[in-house]
């Protein structure tokens, strides 16, 4: 596939006398491929049944006589007025029980019989359309899918779906353990959904029917997914794909689930803060591509500024060709803006664009020319190339879930809690794979996984691992619940007790850090040993009691007392294999797990794509070739190896790199 770069055209905003000056910028811009259609329902269809697809194919053979591709979005995230106001049983019910309100998009019931069967007759007609016109490349199935839906409709389809899932009350009731506070159900019908909102003494419902629920809604996209799906394929050629743009670490539902119905993933990445930063946003990038273990589209990202955030500043000169250079280094296939041109109304006025809403290209215009330019310089570098990691990331939606249902401290983000795994390889430039916790771990060196929600598959796999020779980070509250989101009988890490050589005799929520004295001495940059900086835990603490052959590698200061003296962190090395489990009892503060990962990086043998490379240039390894993207201020690199860059043409060890520059090296 190539590498391309695109935006998402609105035609029908437009008068179609102002299409040709659209198309010859873009093609003057260096954009291969535009995205057509996704929230024109009304234009498509005006009114019921009275369909009007000749615009769209005028739009698409235009874009075609300027060699732009096409990508087609199903409309089926604006359903039109006359279907909400005839039908307004396919409006999404709010949790307080009021319908949507027409006028936003995505306001459709998912659980709605009526709107899947309106979304798959209007996916079926653009199909028939378009599905064997060899200017449109692929689909996009509506866009960011985000709603749920409190209605009757949802709740029956929920209750069905318990049915199905547990087969009888008694079971399920077993499961939930319903006979706490009365909960018991002696008919499906009873079962209420969870909607938000104190009971009791301020708990919410109980944990199991909120997991349960965020799985049914999993399974309802899915549903209204195939839905459209199925009549694509069934009238399209199969050299055009089918795909969803995902909202990266968005926890709404299952993106795994999902993922596997489609030829590839995509996202929509956005900088509502202004500025890239390396980690948080490379980790979206190896999640997506983690979705489906291959390339991705970058489908939507935003060409200068937002106009959702609190203060929507614009990137700095340079920073979207970095942005976009750093999505191809982690497997981007191709790098589309939203959007091309500003409406004259609506509620994104202000969004950033490529086109003024005078049909002038704006300032960022120039710099996206010149990644257009780039692309078709190094692309080919590209073909059939992806990111190659030997240490993985674990994350789990349904782990996501159960926590923030149950933080036990107003502080702890599961999301966050990952990405302070992730920073410290990112800050190493060590490549990482962020996958689901039931992926297979076959050819990786270290795994870093904490998995809340244990099941004998989860725990025979990273035994496995283990056994096999690998480094796993286990961190805290791993082992704590069952599918069931109940608590595990034994004492965490339940079912990897054996492999991690200890146990949790304790968990505490903090109030205030508590002092980590380090055991260990640092191997990462070689002569002379030392012992790891002292450093602290703040949010969550447990502790650890280490079997006999268990190594301490961290212990607590004074604490409350209960913590005091206890071992923090610890290591289990397994024989013959050598394989070894390290159990990181505490959120620990960001210095001490920098050196705490840099440790069991060296340890697991793990290397950095390229050694010695200065704090803050970024570079990932595709194929033969070498992304290096510098941050805001100037640096001199010095590679290992004499290398040609393939966007300046220049050959040499060492390069100059400008902010935001971005050099794309091979061997030479």
């Amino acid at each position: 596939m190539p590498l391309h770069l695109g935006a998402a055209w609105y035609p029908e905003h437009w008068p179609e006398t102002r299409w040709g000056e659209d198309v010859k910028l873009m093609r003057d811009a260096g954009l291969t491929v535009v995205r057509v259609g996704e929230f024109a329902w009304s234009s498509l269809e005006p009114r019921e049944g009275a369909f009007n697809l000749g615009w769209l194919e005028r739009a698409i053979a235009l874009a075609a006589d300027h060699g732009l591709a096409v990508v087609i979005g199903t409309p089926t995230a604006a359903p039109p007025a006359w279907m909400t106001q005839a039908y307004p049983d396919v409006l999404a019910v709010n949790a307080d029980g009021r319908p949507a309100t027409h006028g936003t998009r995505c306001h459709y019931d998912v659980t709605s019989e009526r709107y899947l069967a309106f979304c798959r007759r209007i996916a079926e007609k653009l199909a028939i359309c378009f599905g064997h016109d060899a200017h449109v490349i692929g689909w996009q199935i509506d866009n960011e899918y985000n709603t749920v839906s409190y209605s009757e409709d949802a709740r029956r389809a929920f209750q069905n779906w318990l049915r199905q899932r547990y087969g009888s009350l008694d079971a399920l009731n077993a499961a939930w353990a319903t006979a706490y506070w009365s909960q018991t159900y002696s008919d499906w019908t009873q079962i209420p959904l969870p909607i938000q909102g104190t009971h009791g003494f301020g708990q919410p419902h109980n944990p199991a029917l909120r997991l349960k629920w965020r799985q049914f809604i999993t399974e309802a996209y899915r549903r209204f997914q195939l839905n459209q799906i199925e009549v694509i394929r069934a009238n399209a050629t199969p050299s055009q794909w089918i795909t969803h743009n995902f909202m990266g670490f968005f926890d709404g539902f299952d993106h795994y689930v999902l993922s596997a119905d489609l030829d590839f993933a995509s996202w929509d990445q956005y900088y509502p803060a202004g500025h890239l930063d390396f980690a948080h946003d490379s980790a979206g990038h190896d999640l997506t591509r983690g979705f489906k273990r291959k390339n991705f589209w970058l489908i939507e990202t935003q060409p200068g500024s937002v106009n959702w955030a609190p203060i929507n500043s614009a990137q700095d000169r340079g920073e979207t060709r970095a942005a976009a250079w750093n999505a191809v280094a982690h497997g981007a296939e191709a790098v589309c803006y939203w959007q091309w041109r500003n409406a004259l109304n609506g509620q994104e006025q202000y969004h950033g664009s490529l086109i003024a809403p005078d049909g002038d290209p704006r300032p960022i215009y120039a710099e996206i020319s010149r990644t257009g330019r780039e692309f078709r310089q190094a692309g080919h570098l590209f073909d059939d190339t992806s990111v190659e990691a030997s240490v993985a990331v674990l994350h789990s939606y349904e782990d996501r879930w159960a926590l923030d249902f149950q933080r036990h401290h107003a502080d702890f983000d599961p999301l966050q809690y990952l990405v302070s795994f992730y920073r410290p390889l990112s800050r190493r430039n060590i490549a990482v794979d962020v996958l689901s916790t039931r992926a297979m771990l076959d050819g990786y060196k270290l795994v870093i996984a904490a998995p809340h929600i244990l099941d004998e598959a989860i725990a025979n796999e990273l035994i496995r691992f283990v056994e096999g020779g690998g480094h796993l980070v286990l961190g805290v509250r791993s082992g704590m619940k069952t599918p069931d989101n109940a608590l595990r009988p034994q004492r965490q890490p339940a079912l990897l007790q054996a492999i991690a050589g200890a146990h949790v005799e304790e968990y505490y929520a903090l109030r205030e850090p508590v002092d980590i004295k380090s055991m260990i001495r640092s191997n990462e940059t070689g002569k002379r040993p030392k012992l790891l900086p002292a450093g602290t835990a703040h949010t969550w603490a447990e502790w650890l009691v280490p079997r006999r052959d268990t190594a301490v590698l961290a212990r607590y200061g004074a604490s409350n007392g209960w913590l005091d003296g206890q071992a923090a962190i610890t290591m289990h090395t397994h024989s013959p294999s050598g394989g070894t489990a390290y159990m990181v009892g505490a959120w620990l503060d960001d210095a001490l797990q920098d050196s705490l990962i840099g440790w069991i990086v060296a340890q697991a043998g793990v290397e950095p794509v390229l050694p010695g490379l200065p704090a803050s240039v970024h570079v990932m390894r595709r194929g033969q070739a070498y992304i290096l993207i510098n941050n805001a201020e100037p640096k001199s690199v010095t590679l290992p190896w004499r290398a040609k860059d393939h966007l300046s043409g220049k050959t040499a060890r060492r390069f100059m790199l400008e902010p935001w520059d971005v050099v794309v090296a091979t061997r030479v």
